[in-house]
């Protein structure tokens, strides 16, 4: 069956940096749109950037651009996230996401890896 699992998480402090990594299995990965969300308590889940199928430009929510970096390697099925200047607002669970680039209702979600920001 198809699974998302994230990993590179964890505590770091303002000013610092992380990446975070989601390997895929279970599904043709290279044809899925990929995205990191994520929700912080009493938060919606926000999308926090996406990386499409078709070799388009990343995008990325106003709070992260110029900060993170999104990138895809289909070989190995793996989705990263940089995430660079950390702040305490960016604490939050970060989950992986898997669209498919034409179907929508093929859709995974990962488990969710928590990152804190505080120093």
């Amino acid at each position: 069956q198809a699974q998302l699992v994230e990993s590179g998480g964890g505590p770091v402090q303002p000013g610092g940096a992380l990446t975070l990594s989601c390997l895929a299995s279970g599904f043709t990965f290279s044809v899925y749109d990929m995205s990191w969300y994520r929700q912080a308590p009493g938060n919606a889940r926000e999308l926090v950037a996406l990386i499409p199928s078709d070799g388009g430009a990343p995008n990325y929510v106003d709070s992260v651009k110029g900060r993170f970096a999104i990138s895809r390697d289909n070989s190995k099925k793996a989705v990263h996230l940089q995430m660079n200047n950390l702040k305490p607002e960016d604490t939050a669970r970060y989950y992986c996401y898997a669209q498919h680039g034409k179907t929508a209702w093929l859709k995974y979600w990962g488990q969710g890896i928590q990152v804190n920001v505080s120093s």
